[in-house]
């Protein structure tokens, strides 16, 4: 049967090189997105400052919500305790969690430590460079002992409060000199330094540069940043890294009243070093689920039906070999043969193209900032062996499915059958196809009743999926009812060629529905996503303009405000009010949210804003329905009306809240506002969430001008405080605009990315099975001529064929894109309407249809070449 299969692939090209093109890159983009989960799962960083310390003890930011037990009326249920730690959903959390000051000591009396150093890391930049602000990292002196810096010849250490070393880099882009004064900038507030030295990385020591690193003495960072950073050990000459970081952990956890730590030895070094790590692993592996589990269905879905399609064009083959002699086995084997021969080649080459998509992908991520450039793309054996594995089955499993009838029907039923199709359905294909309607169709609904967006952005696309299969499955009884709505306009525009193409678009509905699914799932698929991330960065743009009350934004270079600067700013002429201003996050601990069978689960995130009482009403846009934001003093909250129904908490209530650098504080419910679309972030004290942060300072202050004053004079007044201080950096209200669209438009792009890569895929997938089906149509082709019609006529018909392909396949994909979209955009913008130019979708319609007509008609022009005669003589 190898044999006979080798000589039917030659007889079958296009339809071989199909299945080929389409299990090829769909075997690549699966196992690009294995890449990218085992990237994000992984979070290997190899470090490029700590590459001597061999163990690097940090604060442990991942988090799971404690599980509550609930009575419920027959009682408590069995197995459980009052708290379980360990059940709720892992997070990270958005700080820096900060080391127990008692750590260093316990480190260092553990067998097997040499130096162990105590981290302070400040956040700095240079001010008064050659080439302006330069952003640094501070770190004291005791760290250079960790990092693959030296001294250069003629420089020392720091020894005065007074004193730093730079980096050499950093120092001969800025044109620095060792005994130069220079002004840095930390902690919101900013001095004059002399360069008591520079430090160069030793040669060999450090695969990559470190990033500019500024050294003050230990006592100067320690007064910078008081809290621990890290703990970074050297192991002891002979003591193996892994023994002694078990140890270590050994050790730490006997520290009474100590936050949890997290012990790293290896790749995982460089997680202490950058913080972006494990934030972006865990966007990684979300990005990669959803993006990775879409791109799956649809290539399980690609490669299926295409193997199906080029079954059943040889039906006629079939028939002819069951007549011959041919058993239904020998004819499965023969299929089994024939796929394999051609999944098997493009399976191995997608070993080789899956990595470097998944190399070109990330690095594209990193490029917008989503993923940290201190991660290298991972793609191991298991991702690659899956992603091959999972299309290889499909292939097989969509060759014999394909071929079950084709070889148990009657040889005379399938010779009638195979010039004209008439059977597709059974009742279980009925039926799946009723289901997958109805599902987003259900989704929508509750959407649309409830509110509150449950149909979100990782929904929505497999919605539009879900959606389009059931009419995938549904197809041959769909086209039909769209080729009798468009039969009236298609004769009255097109005259007798498109009565022609009418005639045998009904005749062959069940093979055209062949044609028009992919065509509707490149559609569909392509406008949900697009249009879902307009619609977002739309609501995202109006929720901040609509929130935004401040006139003008202060910060500074680098570390946050400091309240001198802040009684500065309400000082200055023609301020009416200004306040500190902190954003981060928490976890709702008491009460718990969210009850399921009687189980709660502290995971619903809270994002919070930190004010100033006395200038919160003038700076934020909220609406207090109860109580007063002037209450908002020491250990307390005030809370969306949303927020505080669903936790059944009033003015004068309690609720325990996870700060993002671990620490659990009980806040007093002093206020309620109204709820805001875009913008449920509670309030608290800026000073009290700001000391829970990883730069410990709020980061801006928010401007209100006085009555009469103009935005460009209250910049300009605020501009003036630089004399005094060199740090400060003021934005006015439109370039805040600016930035949190640019901030929402990077956003966006991850997904774009995302859908130009399936818009691609589906492209390629509808042209293949165009050109397949359209091959298929050489001996009627033939006989058209030799019934008097010519080529001009013949390509008249078929350009109508493929307008009505395309109508009917981007009509539905618009159908199975809107069921997902209007309950979206309603849910985030209150209008049924998704934001986004007209354009796009044009464009999206406009390529279908140029794709369609030129996969239609090239092969058709090449099939008219051949003599009329000769086409007619030629196999279906």
């Amino acid at each position: 049967m190898t044999d006979l299969a080798l000589r039917m692939l030659r007889h079958h090209k296009s339809a071989n090189v199909a299945t080929f093109l389409a299990l090829l890159v769909g075997t690549a983009i699966v196992m690009a997105c294995g890449g990218l989960m085992e990237t994000g799962l992984r979070g290997d960083a190899d470090p490029k400052r700590l590459v001597r310390a061999d163990v690097v003890v940090v604060g442990d930011r991942s988090y799971q919500p404690p599980v509550e037990r609930l009575a419920s009326s027959e009682g408590e249920l069995d197995g459980f305790g009052e708290d379980l730690e360990g059940l709720g959903e892992t997070v990270v959390l958005p700080e820096r969690v900060p080391v127990d000051e008692r750590a260093a000591g316990a480190v260092r009396s553990v067998d097997g430590a040499g130096t162990v150093v105590a981290e302070h890391t400040v956040e700095a930049a240079l001010l008064d460079g050659a080439k302006g602000v330069a952003g640094l990292t501070g770190l004291g002196w005791s760290s250079a002992a960790l990092t693959p810096y030296e001294l250069t010849s003629g420089g020392r250490a720091p020894g005065a409060s007074g004193e730093v070393v730079l980096d050499a880099r950093t120092a001969r882009a800025q044109g620095v000199r060792a005994g130069d004064e220079v002004r840095i900038a930390a902690r919101g507030t900013s001095r004059v330094y002399r360069v008591s030295g520079l430090a160069e990385p030793a040669a060999g020591d450090a695969p990559q540069t470190p990033r500019n690193t500024v050294f003050f003495t230990d006592a100067h960072a320690a007064g910078l940043s008081p809290a621990v950073s890290a703990v970074a050990v050297v192991a002891a000459d002979g003591t193996d890294p892994g023994a002694l970081a078990d140890r270590i952990a050994d050790a730490l956890g006997g520290l009474s009243g100590a936050a949890p730590v997290k012990v790293l030895t290896g790749g995982e070094r460089g997680q202490a070093e950058d913080l972006s790590v494990l934030p972006s692993g865990t966007v990684l592996v979300a990005l990669a689920g959803s993006f990775g589990g879409l791109v799956t269905m649809i290539a399980v879905f690609t490669v299926s039906a295409t193997i199906g399609l080029s079954v059943r064009q040889r039906q006629r083959e079939f028939a002819l070999l069951r007549a011959t002699g041919g058993t239904p086995g020998q004819l499965r084997r023969m299929l089994l043969g024939e796929t394999l021969l051609v999944a098997v080649p493009a399976a191995a080459l997608a070993m080789v193209a899956g990595p470097l998509l998944g190399e070109w992908l990330y690095g594209r991520l990193v490029g917008l900032g989503v993923a940290s450039d201190a991660v290298g793309y991972r793609l191991g054996w298991l991702p690659a062996v899956v992603a091959a594995g999972a299309l290889l089955l499909t292939a097989v499993l969509g060759g014999w499915l394909g071929a079950r009838r084709a070889v148990r029907v009657r040889p005379v039923e399938a010779l009638a059958e195979a010039s004209l199709q008439r059977r597709w359905a059974g009742p279980w294909r009925i039926g799946s196809g009723i289901v997958c309607l109805v599902i987003p169709v259900v989704l929508g609904v509750l959407s649309l009743v409830l509110g509150q967006g449950m149909v979100g952005a990782v929904a929505a696309g497999p919605a539009v999926f879900v959606m389009v299969v059931g009419l995938a499955l549904l197809g041959p009884a769909v086209t039909r009812w769209a080729l009798r709505l468009l039969d009236g306009p298609v004769r009255l525009l097109t005259g007798v060629g498109g009565g022609l193409a009418l005639l045998n678009a009904h005749a062959r509905r069940i093979r055209m529905a062949a044609v028009v699914v992919p065509i509707m799932l490149a559609t569909g698929v392509t406008v949900g996503n697009v249009y879902i991330q307009t619609t977002q960065v739309q609501a995202g743009k109006d929720a901040f303009t609509g929130n935004l009350r401040a006139d003008a934004v202060v910060g500074t270079a680098a570390g946050g405000v400091t309240p001198e600067l802040l009684e500065s700013v309400r000082r200055t002429e023609g301020v009416a009010a200004a306040g500190a201003y902190v954003t981060t996050a928490g976890y709702v601990e008491k009460p718990l949210p969210g009850e399921l069978d009687g189980l709660t689960t502290g995971t619903a995130e809270l994002p919070l804003q930190g004010v100033s009482p006395e200038a919160a009403e003038r700076t934020t846009a909220v609406t207090v329905t109860e109580g007063s934001l002037a209450e908002l003093r020491g250990r307390t909250v005030a809370l969306p009306e949303a927020a505080a129904g669903h936790m059944e908490r009033g003015v004068g209530d309690t609720i325990r809240v996870r700060l993002g650098d671990r620490a659990a504080v009980d806040l007093r419910v002093v206020a309620l506002f109204e709820n805001r679309r875009g913008g449920q972030a509670a309030l608290a004290p800026a000073d009290l969430l700001a000391g829970h942060t990883t730069g410990g300072q709020p980061q801006q202050i928010l401007v209100r001008a006085a009555e009469g004053v103009p935005d460009e004079r209250l910049t300009a007044n605020l501009a003036a405080l630089a004399e005094d201080h060199p740090e400060l950096v003021v934005a006015d209200r439109a370039a805040l605009i600016r930035e949190n669209t640019r901030q929402l438009q990077t956003q966006a792009w991850v997904n774009y990315l995302a859908a130009a890569v399936i818009a691609g895929y589906t492209a390629l997938a509808f042209v293949n099975t165009l050109v397949v089906s359209v091959n298929d149509r050489r001996r009627e082709f033939g006989l058209q001529r030799l019934s008097g019609a010519t080529r001009a006529q013949v390509l008249r018909m078929m350009t109508v064929e493929a307008l009505l392909t395309v109508a009917i396949g981007a009509g539905l994909g618009t159908v199975a894109a809107l069921t997902s979209l209007v309950p979206f955009s309603f849910a985030l913008t209150g209008s049924p309407v998704p934001a986004g130019p007209v354009w796009i979708y044009g464009l999206v319609v406009g390529t279908a249809a140029v794709l369609t007509l030129a996969a239609t008609l090239v092969p058709t022009w090449k099939a008219l070449r051949v003599r009329p005669a000769a086409a007619a003589a030629v196999a279906d």
